[in-house]
């Protein structure tokens, strides 16, 4: 019996590329926990291969951090402690440190703990993996459950995915073929102006497609903006689950580096991505399904990591024309269409 802890803290996208690697622990673990932050936890609720999970706001790692206090990380530790865990992998960003989560763990009694680390772990690591190059990010976990011994089964393909069946979307949805449009992004960096969106919808309108604007309660000014008049408005009316069923039944989904973007490539649909270069879209962008990348990767803002857009009038997303949106989602949406790149599954547009 081997009680393994998985843990990746941050949002919905980052939790969903953690996928693959779930799967692999999870094909010779006894029990597989899960480890999240509070606002990755719906997506790891929706990951094959998990048996439980915990949820807790690292200080160190959520865009909001609560203070660091010894009653919430001894809280944490008892927690741990009393899972009786074998082993854990903690996954991090490039940016983010293991380490914190590394010393906790250690405290808690977990006699192995694997991580990506850059920094020097002492005694806090039993495997301290690298990574060469700039995979994506599937990939860069993938190789740390392999090299601690987790491999994936021979039938499973690798890409991203959802534990099935996702709930019924039809009263949603409606009869017919349709494309979605899901505007915002949890970074005002990586999303397109509503203005810009929809035009967007507009012109898909103008092609004969049948368009649903998706998005959260809390962007619901936003989609209805952008749907107007030319499109179904679904912006607060889903759960996570649901709205991977309406993902799931599109032709293509059209959205900035977001985590529905992450969640249609689980649920096996094409994106155009319009992607911002603030992290890059080698790692990033939509993984195991076709995807046309839009947008100047090579703006002013390229790697900056930037929240807030520095350069004026938004150009590596807004400068797009929405023709070249149209014309991706209809390259995308061909019955039997082949990606240019099948080894990333990928056909890149650029524009601006």
């Amino acid at each position: 019996m081997t009680r393994v802890l998985v843990a990746r803290q941050d949002n919905l996208g980052d939790v969903l590329l953690a996928g693959p690697c779930v799967r692999a622990v999870a094909a010779h673990a006894s029990h597989l926990t899960l480890l999240t932050g509070p606002h990755g936890r719906a997506a790891g609720e929706l990951l094959p291969g998990v048996d439980d999970l915990i949820t807790w706001r690292a200080p160190w790692i959520d865009p909001e951090p609560p203070p660091v206090t010894a009653a919430d990380t001894g809280a944490f530790v008892e927690l741990v402690k009393a899972r009786s865990f074998d082993r854990a992998l903690i996954l991090t960003s490039y940016h983010q440190s293991p380490l914190p989560l590394a010393l906790l763990l250690r405290q808690a009694g977990v006699p192995w703990i694997g991580a990506i680390s850059e920094d020097y772990p002492g005694s806090l690591l039993d495997l301290r993996h690298r990574v060469d190059g700039d995979p994506p990010e599937p990939v860069r976990m993938l190789s740390l459950a392999e090299a601690a011994g987790f491999t994936l089964p021979p039938d499973d393909h690798g890409a991203l995915a959802l534990r099935r069946p996702l709930p019924n979307a039809a009263r949603l949805t409606g009869g017919g073929r349709y494309v979605v449009v899901h505007p915002g992004a949890s970074v005002p960096a990586r999303q397109p102006s509503a203005g810009w969106s929809h035009r967007v919808v507009r012109a898909l309108a103008a092609e004969g497609h049948r368009v649903l604007v998706t998005g959260a309660p809390s962007e619901r000014p936003l989609t209805q903006a952008v749907a107007g008049t030319s499109a179904v408005h679904l912006g607060g009316r889903t759960s996570l689950a649901e709205l991977a069923s309406v993902l799931s039944g599109a032709q293509v989904v059209v959205a900035p580096d977001t985590g529905p973007a992450h969640l249609a490539a689980a649920a096996g649909t094409p994106v155009v991505s319009l992607f911002a270069p603030v992290v890059p879209a080698a790692r990033w962008a939509p993984y195991g399904v076709p995807v046309a990348l839009l947008g100047d990767q090579h703006a002013r803002c390229r790697e900056s990591l930037a929240r807030v857009c520095p350069v004026p009038g938004h150009p590596c997303l807004d400068a797009i024309d929405p023709a070249d949106v149209c014309r991706a989602v209809t390259d995308l949406a061909l019955p039997g269409f082949v990606p240019s790149s099948p080894a990333r599954s990928e056909i890149q547009h650029q524009a601006g």
